[in-house]
């Protein structure tokens, strides 16, 4: 497929960019070393199936939650399209 100045795959290119660009944020945001019996949000105890799943977690289900939703994305605009750049 044609992409005027761009050659072949660039958009697939693009896609696997942006897919690389969260899963290494992901992976950041996941704790690693010892993790807490008791969540240092809240205090409250970590179940322990939760701590099983994740070794190195140091929050409740309810506090991870809370935080997740405050995770920013970067906000880099791979397309270059004016459109896009005039948000």
């Amino acid at each position: 497929m044609a992409g005027g100045w761009t050659r072949d795959g660039a958009v697939q290119d693009q896609i696997d960019d942006t897919v690389n660009d969260a899963v290494t944020a992901a992976r950041r945001r996941m704790g690693a070393g010892v993790g807490a019996t008791h969540c240092d949000d809240c205090g409250e105890p970590i179940p322990e199936q939760r701590r099983k799943a994740l070794p190195a977690t140091r929050t409740c289900v309810a506090c991870q939650s809370a935080r997740d939703t405050s995770v920013r994305h970067s906000g880099f605009n791979r397309r270059g399209s004016k459109d896009s750049q005039l948000r």
